[in-house]
């Protein structure tokens, strides 16, 4: 294969996208190229006063089918697929009659976007392109002679490799242009096969794919040794990757983590009331429902004053000046919420290294979707995990019921211990937290690191009792053996809201007797890993 420049003597455009058409094809006519086109794109670049060339003149065949076949010929295949510099293929298309293409500017129907506004059945196959990712997949195979954009946003570099070489493409330019047309085909053919498995109830298909597009490059991942990127995936979902970022420093790998998983807790709490969650390592260290988002702050930040230095803030409603002002008087990375007023941004902008991320709308915290990590020689994925204490049981298993008010911060408790990592114990009182214990490889270490944490946070705060006096306690998974719910009595817990499910269950419930406590059970498990 030759390894050198191609003068583009010969364009095929065909766009569903005509952003950015007038000037690239303004620039093709001035370095001399044929433009060839089909359809709507050709109707567009006449439009310009530019001469084009239809795909019938080298196929000799009109559209047919309602467009579905315009260019699947070997007047276009042909083209596109000669071997530069190989006699035995420039003897064929000779034979043929089939001139040379150097360069297909293609974008596909836009199957993603249908899919977003979750189009009937019937649209979205009719939004299946097969020509355009057949012609993207030919050119880039033949890279070596062809040169294939799939975006508009590489017009500007065609163009400016095209005035520098006199009208022709390197080969390293084509090859990279390559590198992305084959992403850009597997992104397009992950998105359908994504939707017809869901359209056919297939949750565990035999080949599975997964696609997404740059919407970031960061600095470097969990580590400065490590590189990281951040991609936008579909369905759309109100969040990190959907925000826009009016002021504050670049996002790292680790704030965009933080951040997603505050956002999703304030999401799920936000029918409780206005919520804020401080987030620190993927771990709530505070949250909290009140009247209104400032009250909400203050709630959340006394859980954990010390942890929540750096940390990450979710807001369930609007930015505004009250809670603005709480959060800047401690160092803050980040803060996350729907919208924002002006002058509340203006607070937050005396402090340049707080990011601000706006997203417009909270997610729903029952949309589905599925959650992927990757794994040694292969990917894990699940489900969402979308059920709601609203979807729990609430069995009352102990002689004492919880009061009202025990039993509303039981709800908010068990929200809370959903979104904290395995083992998670939870204490909260007044609709906020007061005591959290994440990550521990036993549940009794999770109760007792989540009481001493509260009881250093009520000495930070001058205070007597600790902040687990009085409170409610909520567990992820439920007790293998009596002793977690022993430390959290111990810790002055009064009611406590656990799956079950257990051999043991008879005995803890036997403990919740013997030491007053209100149990409720939910029979439904939230480890999160």
């Amino acid at each position: 294969m030759p390894d050198t420049s191609i003068r583009i003597r010969r364009a095929l455009i065909s766009v569903t996208d005509k952003t950015g058409l007038d000037t690239l094809g303004h620039a093709l006519a001035r370095h001399g190229a044929e433009l060839v086109s089909t359809g709507g794109t050709a109707t567009a670049l006449r439009a310009l006063g530019l001469a084009v060339t239809d795909v019938f003149d080298l196929t000799g065949f009109p559209e047919m089918l309602d467009g579905r076949v315009k260019t699947l010929h070997p007047g276009v295949h042909g083209g596109l697929l000669a071997v530069r510099g190989k006699p035995e293929h420039e003897a064929a298309i000779a034979a043929h009659g089939i001139a040379p293409i150097d360069l297909l500017v293609v974008n596909l129907y836009a199957f993603e976007a249908a899919a977003a506004e979750s189009k009937p059945f019937d649209a979205m196959i009719e939004n299946i392109d097969i020509g355009g990712p057949a012609m993207i997949r030919s050119a880039a195979k033949n890279h070596s002679g062809v040169a294939v954009v799939v975006d508009p946003s590489d017009y500007a570099g065609l163009i400016a490799e095209m005035d520098g070489g006199g009208g022709a493409t390197s080969p390293g330019f084509r090859r990279t242009l390559a590198a992305k047309a084959f992403a850009r085909t597997a992104a397009y053919d992950a998105a359908i096969a994504t939707w017809f498995a869901s359209e056919v109830g297939e949750s565990a298909p035999a080949y599975r794919s997964f696609a997404g597009w740059l919407n970031k490059k960061l600095r470097y991942g969990e580590n400065p040794h490590q590189t990281s990127a951040l991609y936008s995936s579909l369905p759309p979902r109100p969040g990190v990757a959907q925000s826009h970022q009016p002021q504050g420093k670049e996002l790292s790998y680790n704030n965009i983590a933080d951040a997603d998983a505050a956002f999703e807790l304030v999401a799920e709490l936000a029918a409780m009331g206005q919520a804020v969650a401080i987030i620190k390592h993927a771990n709530p260290c505070g949250a909290a429902v009140a009247g209104t988002l400032a009250e909400a702050y203050r709630k959340a930040l006394a859980c954990d004053r010390t942890s929540a230095f750096g940390g990450i803030v979710a807001l369930s409603g609007r930015l505004d000046v009250e809670v603005a002002a709480e959060i800047a008087k401690i160092f803050t990375e980040v803060v996350i919420a729907p919208q924002a007023d002006k002058a509340a941004l203006d607070i937050l902008a005396a402090k340049p290294a707080i990011r601000v991320l706006l997203t417009d709308a909270l997610p729903d915290p029952r949309q589905s979707g599925d959650l992927v990590r990757s794994v040694a020689g292969g990917l894990l994925v699940q489900s969402r995990d979308v059920r709601t204490i609203d979807d729990a049981r609430f069995d009352v298993v102990s002689k004492r019921s919880p009061s009202t008010a025990e039993a509303t911060d039981l709800r908010f408790a068990f929200t809370l211990a959903k979104h904290v990592k395995s083992n998670a114990i939870v204490y909260a009182k007044d609709g906020a937290t007061v005591g959290i214990g994440a990550g521990q490889m036993s549940r009794i270490d999770s109760a007792r690191n989540a009481a001493w944490k509260a009881a250093d946070a009520a000495k930070t705060a001058g205070m007597d009792k600790p902040l687990t006096e009085g409170s409610v306690a909520a567990s992820d998974a439920f007790f293998p053996f009596a002793d977690g719910l022993e430390a959290i009595a111990a810790a002055g817990a009064t009611a406590v809201i656990q799956p079950g499910g257990s051999v043991r269950d008879a005995e803890v419930v036997a403990a919740a007797d013997r030491l007053g406590l209100a149990m409720v059970l939910t029979g439904q498990r939230h480890f999160r890993h």
